[in-house]
């Protein structure tokens, strides 16, 4: 075995220990929120996670089909957070001050863009 190879399998563990510590980082705040624009935005790191180790296996493996899954993941990631947001728009997000604590002078919440009926 080479120098070479043995480095490449070094950084393969070494990325595949970090990768898992941001999952289980990603996780955490999936559970703990606390709001829901966090709750996204973590589930969108979480696919950039995944990304990482589809692209360290395909590494590993030396099988180039991993690239169109990682494609593909990285797609529906993309068009998932994109749903996301606009649930979110439409909705409102809950903030966490009450209605007292809301100052005069803060921005409304954005309006649908859809006509009223």
């Amino acid at each position: 075995m080479s120098a070479a190879e043995s480095f490449r399998q070094f950084a393969e563990l070494v990325a595949l220990g970090l990768l898992s510590l941001a999952f289980l980082a990603t996780v955490l705040r999936v559970i703990l929120g606390p709001t829901l624009p966090d709750r996204v935005l973590a589930l969108d790191m979480l696919v950039g996670a995944a990304l990482g180790f589809i692209a360290v296996i395909g590494i590993r493996t030396g099988y180039t089909l991993y690239v169109d899954i990682a494609i593909a993941l990285g797609l529906v990631g993309f068009l998932a957070t994109v749903a996301f947001a606009r649930f979110i728009l439409r909705q409102g997000a809950p903030s966490d001050e009450s209605p007292e604590e809301r100052r005069d002078d803060a921005p409304p919440r954005a309006k649908s863009m859809e006509p009223e009926t």
